[in-house]
């Protein structure tokens, strides 16, 4: 394809693309431009800055030195990270250092061959459709409109902040004799050893995987999910660890894995942190959760007497809300957490770090934690897969409406904000909804049996095929 004619387009979390396809140097320069125009134009008549942080993705970092350059020519200045760094570190930087806006170059955990641009807000958000929408509007203006004296460009270390944070956020004083032995996946991307340096000083024994620079990622997505940890789970079931904390490419996602080799989703994991913020910490403030979260949020969220909110799918929607509430923390399905007194950003590596702490001031294992949580508040087994949109021809999402049972149980409810949800008699779901980063449909679905939910989920995987086009 052309780049001239390149249709460029943001999604659920920033534009992507596939490396020397669509997503080149070339449109790279285009979507850089657009986001200079549009910074400009808002602020006429004051200095616009702009951070840049990239990953460890193939030709991240010579992207991010092409915005910089762009932004620079248009009388930008720009900072841009020495190194590859987490997302939430380019977030971080963006706030502590007050500049307008910020650019992480990363496709988060879509496959090796992609790459993305996420834009970030002045307060280290996602940024939100009233962003993305206008920069789009800015895409390909006639030359004549842009103007302006030559901006600079500054190389930083964002990291000695960021892990300094990291440290002053947690209570590290409790974790000096805390013996436990954790294991860290990195997934090769720029999660790196953060949370090694966070620790520095305690008894915690932290050793890593797949801590080396594989932009790749071994031919897997870099997505915290069981499919993709195989190797890992072994490693665990070789070795005698007290929990494994598993981070994505851009390490703004967490999962995790018990010292039995347990996996523990993201959905459990947000719950544990709940917990551990109001009854460990102390600390208040509501909640939120996405259409595709997990009842068990409901449920805690219930017997706690805490506000519960709930987003279309997309951490922008819970940056907003994170921005403009009291949100104590809000988390998505795939792994997404964000905290309160932080920026409105999800971080994977803080959210392990809590985990931690939570086992730490409960002295317990983290398998102890999580069934005392499960036997108060309930059991639920949640699963989702995915179908590649191209294998199918193409898909009306609309037909999934007119579903009125699902297996045995009734329909009661449909919600169709964001996708489409079905709600089931008893409390079990299913929702169907198109990815916004990539090619794909999602298949999620809940119930308080395993052997039920898979069957929900090939329920939801014949019905996409039997009505594709």
């Amino acid at each position: 394809m052309c780049d001239a004619v390149t249709k460029i387009k943001f999604g659920t979390d920033g534009w992507r693309g596939v490396i020397s396809d669509d997503f080149t140097f070339a449109n790279v320069r285009r979507v850089a431009q657009a986001v200079s125009d549009y910074y400009l134009a808002r602020n006429p008549d004051k200095e616009v800055s702009i951070a840049v942080g990239y990953d460890y993705r193939f030709l991240s970092g010579r992207y991010a030195q092409i915005m910089a350059e762009v932004f620079s020519h248009n009388g930008i200045h720009v900072l841009v990270s020495d190194q590859a760094v987490p997302t939430p570190t380019l977030s971080f930087a963006v706030k502590q250092r007050g500049c307008t806006a910020g650019i992480m170059i990363t496709a988060s955990h879509n496959p090796g061959e992609y790459n993305g641009i996420k834009i970030k807000t002045a307060e280290g958000g996602a940024a939100g459709a009233d962003v993305t929408g206008e920069v789009e509007k800015f895409l390909d203006l006639p030359a004549e409109h842009r103007h302006g004296p030559e901006g600079s460009i500054t190389t930083v270390d964002m990291t000695k902040e960021y892990v300094r944070f990291l440290r002053s956020y947690v209570d590290l004083k409790k974790f000096k004799n805390a013996r436990f032995r954790i294991l860290v996946d990195t997934m090769h991307g720029s999660g790196r050893d953060f949370l090694a340096q966070a620790l520095k000083g305690t008894a915690i024994k932290l050793e890593y995987t797949r801590l080396d620079h594989n932009p790749s990622f071994e031919g897997l997505r870099p997505e915290p999910i069981p499919e993709n940890l195989q190797q890992t789970l072994a490693k665990i079931k070789k070795g005698k660890y007290d929990l494994c904390l598993v981070l994505d490419g851009d390490a703004d996602r967490i999962a995790a894995i018990t010292g039995d080799g347990e996996f523990i989703s993201p959905q459990k994991i947000l719950g544990l942190l709940i917990l551990h913020l109001i009854q460990d910490r102390k600390m208040t403030g509501g909640v939120v959760k996405t259409l595709v979260g997990t009842n068990l949020i409901d449920n805690v969220t219930k017997k706690l007497e805490l506000k519960l909110f709930e987003t279309p799918v997309g951490f922008k929607y819970i940056s907003e809300l994170m921005i403009n509430d009291d949100i104590l923390v809000g988390g998505e399905e795939a792994g997404g957490m964000g905290f309160k007194e932080y920026v409105p950003e999800r971080d994977g590596s803080l959210a392990g770090l809590l985990l931690m702490e939570m086992m730490v001031m409960r002295k317990k294992s983290i398998t102890r934690v999580l069934a005392d949580m499960e036997k108060e508040f309930g059991r639920y087994y949640y699963l989702r897969e995915y179908i590649t949109v191209q294998a199918l021809g193409g898909f009306k999402m609309e037909s999934v409406t007119s579903i009125r049972q699902v297996l045995d149980k009734r329909v009661v409810k449909v919600n169709d904000i964001d996708g489409v949800k079905l709600i089931l008699e008893d409390g079990s779901w299913l929702m169907l909804r198109a990815s916004g980063t990539e090619p794909i449909i999602r298949i999620y679905a809940e119930s308080k049996s395993l052997k039920r939910t898979r069957d929900m989920l090939a329920f939801g995987r014949n019905l996409i095929l039997k009505n594709a086009v």
